[in-house]
């Protein structure tokens, strides 16, 4: 039976070309889950009110318990309809006959689809958040067992200053902790009822959106019914969050690429995640990471592509609005499969601390510890700035790092080096110097781990407060009808 809309009122059948070009069936059924929670949560408060019958009602709740068993086990076969929402109530007519119908009282699908993607976007929030905390937690835990590995950092991609591996592990894990609370305001977005405001003004029907909303777990419900059936701005949010933070997978993957190139030396690749050439025996290919990195470009399209679909239209609901499935129903697999496999990466990425101290030595990278050594002895920066210039440029001349400078060399340039001041020509030391919150120094970085791996841990505890679908349902479909 085929319940497509023109059916529906009554006239003939939608013609095949046009059903099939029509149809999101194909991509709606990933929200499968999603719609036989809002029609149980609806169906309910319909009963409560007494605008359907309790006996009806009862019927059409072991109808939907049915189909969601049959889908989670495995067994569940949709018909051929336009979408999920038009195969479920087809389901179900088939099974239960003409008082099926009594569902789709007080609803349409405009604001029924409003509903099952903020719920899609709420729970696939919550395992971004799962995922987030362990990569955090991953990274911080290989910081605290890297504040001895010194490596360079950089600045236009140029050595800068010398700094701890743990401080470069816990500069990667404050971006995803930024990552969490872009997706708490998405969070704050969707925790929003869109059901009750039917197709665009609402209902003559005595509904209570107030009951719908406390079972499926919303704080507040939807001001306006136009503007929630063509809002999609929650969405975007996610779009954006999702986006944001493959950008940082796709920096953090850059500097691994970069790190176990020849060129740098600084990192292997376990063999588990490296990859070799169909012709080249000796590759070992930051497959892994690069994939990764190309990734980033998907999530980008997916809210570049949703802002162009709603840049144009006008207010209410548009059957454009339908191709913001494609993108949205991606976005979330993407994300946590990204942030799970970046971890499993790092987890699998040693790096040669021997070889990254020896890039510090062969450099210049102390000179601004030097510098601000002067500068501790009451030389003007400005002035401690120049001098230490020079002995660099001596050093250059000479073909000697910085580390090598002579007590003699400096003072020939100025008498006002000394020894205190030379030590600061050590890149350990010039880590070790620092002493400021948010630094490289021991202290400081210390500091950052140990507020990261609290950041962690209220993450997953976040996660674990978002309400999921399944323990949704099940306090749903035991609740009473009357």
């Amino acid at each position: 039976m085929i319940l497509a809309k023109t059916d529906a009122a009554g006239e003939r059948g939608l013609h095949p070309a046009v059903l099939a070009f029509s149809s999101s069936l194909t991509l709606d059924k990933q929200l499968l889950r999603e719609d036989l929670l809002g029609s149980l949560a609806h169906l309910t408060m319909l009963s409560r009110r007494e605008i359907i019958p309790r006996e009806a009602a009862a019927q059409i709740r072991a109808g939907i318990i049915a189909i969601w068993t049959a889908a989670q086990q495995g067994t569940l076969e949709l018909p051929d309809e336009e979408d999920v929402h038009m195969a479920v109530e087809s389901l179900l007519t088939t099974r239960l006959g003409e008082s099926a119908g009594l569902l789709h009282t007080a609803r349409s699908r405009n604001d029924q689809v409003a509903l099952d993607l903020r719920l899609h976007v709420r729970e696939q929030c919550a395992l971004a958040l799962e995922s987030l905390s362990a990569l955090i937690e991953l990274l911080t835990s290989r910081a605290a067992a890297s504040q001895e590995i010194f490596i360079p950092s950089y600045t236009h991609r140029q050595r800068a200053q010398p700094i701890s591996l743990a401080y470069l592990l816990c500069g990667y894990a404050a971006m995803f902790a930024r990552d969490a609370e872009a997706l708490s305001f998405v969070l704050q977005q969707c925790d929003v009822l869109a059901l009750g405001v039917g197709a665009i003004g609402g209902t003559s029907l005595p509904i209570d959106r107030t009951i719908t909303a406390e079972l499926l777990r919303f704080s507040r419900i939807t001001t306006n019914g136009l503007d929630t059936v063509g809002d999609r701005d929650f969405a975007l949010d996610f779009a954006y969050a999702t986006a944001r933070s493959m950008v940082h997978v796709s920096r953090v993957s850059t500097d691994i690429i970069d790190f176990s190139t020849a060129e740098f030396g600084y990192a292997k690749l376990d063999g588990e995640i490296a990859c070799g050439s169909s012709m080249m025996p000796q590759k070992r290919n930051p497959d892994l990471f690069e994939l990764l990195r190309g990734k980033s470009g998907r999530a980008i399209g997916n809210l570049t592509g949703l802002f162009v679909t709603l840049k144009g239209l006008p207010g209410g609901y548009n059957r454009d609005q339908q191709e913001d499935r494609q993108a949205l129903l991606e976005t979330g697999p993407l994300l946590r499969t990204a942030l799970e496999t970046l971890a499993l990466g790092l987890s699998r990425v040693q790096f040669d601390g021997e070889r990254t101290l020896a890039a510090l030595n062969a450099d210049y990278m102390q000179a601004t510890d030097v510098a601000e050594a002067l500068a501790q002895k009451g030389i003007p920066f400005r002035t401690a700035y120049g001098l230490t210039g020079k002995l660099v440029r001596r050093c250059q001349d000479e073909k000697l790092p910085l580390s090598r400078a002579t007590l003699a060399m400096a003072q020939a340039i100025d008498p006002r080096f000394d020894a205190e001041v030379m030590q600061a020509c050590d890149p350990r030391a010039s880590v070790l110097r620092k002493r400021n919150e948010g630094g490289t120094g021991p202290a400081s970085v210390q500091t950052q781990i140990a507020t990261l791996q609290e950041r962690a841990r209220q993450i997953a505890a976040q996660a674990k407060m978002v309400p999921r679908l399944d323990s949704t349902f099940a306090s749903i479909q035991s609740a009473s009808l009357s």
